[in-house]
């Protein structure tokens, strides 16, 4: 009898281990009222290689053009005829040294700079020169991007579209984690200062996550969202390993099969 309880008590136990489920929850015990100090954000700052649009307006239309680049024409030929599409407008690229060459102020260093420090500077310029007394200055950051990889419903590359994109913006573009994405290490990696810096963010944890660097993404973010052992057990060829959940089913079965028999 003791042996039977001994093999039932164990087939029982694999069962239950090889049946847990993972855990999907967010923001674990997340208390009412105030969670924790916000950092401040970090907003979407120019980098090299970042294109730029800058437009420069006035009441005098004539003199703004000056500023402007020229709007670029694209011949599109068909069987026919031939169009004409002027709806692009070429952009500035920031070079290795963290530059844009602008009309008429000529070298501007705007690497690090925001999209509101950028359109201070440049509007001081054309004041300071005496260039233009009333200028309007309208900045956009063009082709950011990030990217979102591993256990979510729709990986791919996505446009940063406004200043304060933060990851849980980011893990809802892309659907949400699916059930098998481990919620405790969500990886993000980013290039800061020549370095490749990694984060790990854990999305049950409302002080951690709302606290960790990687919170506020910046253009060119690797954000990658880790199988959980559930679906690492699945990944098999046929999932019959000893990791499988149907391996440990098979071995309950089989000590349950022998309890029976011990048992007649």
């Amino acid at each position: 009898m003791k042996l039977k309880n001994y093999l039932l008590a164990a087939a029982a136990a694999l069962m239950l281990s090889a049946c847990q489920t993972p855990q999907i929850g967010y923001f674990q015990n997340m208390p009412d009222g105030e969670i924790t100090q916000l950092q401040a954000p970090r907003i979407i700052t120019a980098q090299q290689g970042d294109k730029l649009s800058i437009l420069v307006s006035s009441k005098n239309p004539e003199l703004a053009y000056l500023f402007n680049l020229p709007i670029v024409g694209h011949y599109s030929a068909s069987s026919s005829d031939v169009q004409l599409n002027t709806s692009q407008i070429t952009s500035y690229t920031v070079d290795e040294n963290g530059n844009i060459d602008f009309p008429v102020l000529g070298t501007l260093h705007v690497e690090g700079m925001t999209r509101s420090e950028i359109v201070k500077y440049i509007r001081g310029m054309l004041i300071d020169k005496n260039l233009i007394k009333d200028p309007t200055v309208t900045v956009s950051f063009l082709d950011l991007t990030y990217s979102l990889l591993g256990e979510v419903k729709e990986p791919g590359r996505f446009n940063i579209d406004h200043d304060k994109v933060t990851l849980i913006d980011a893990l809802s573009r892309a659907g949400d984690l699916t059930i098998y994405g481990k919620r405790q290490s969500v990886l993000l990696t980013r290039e800061e200062n020549g370095k490749l810096m990694s984060y790990r963010i854990d999305l049950t944890d409302p002080q951690k996550l709302y606290n960790s660097p990687a919170y506020y993404l910046r253009q060119n973010d690797m954000i990658y969202v880790e199988p959980n052992d559930t679906r690492a057990r699945e990944a098999t060829v046929n999932g019959n390993n000893i990791r499988s959940t149907s391996f440990w089913i098979s071995i309950a079965s089989l000590l349950t099969s022998i309890a029976v028999l011990v048992i007649k």
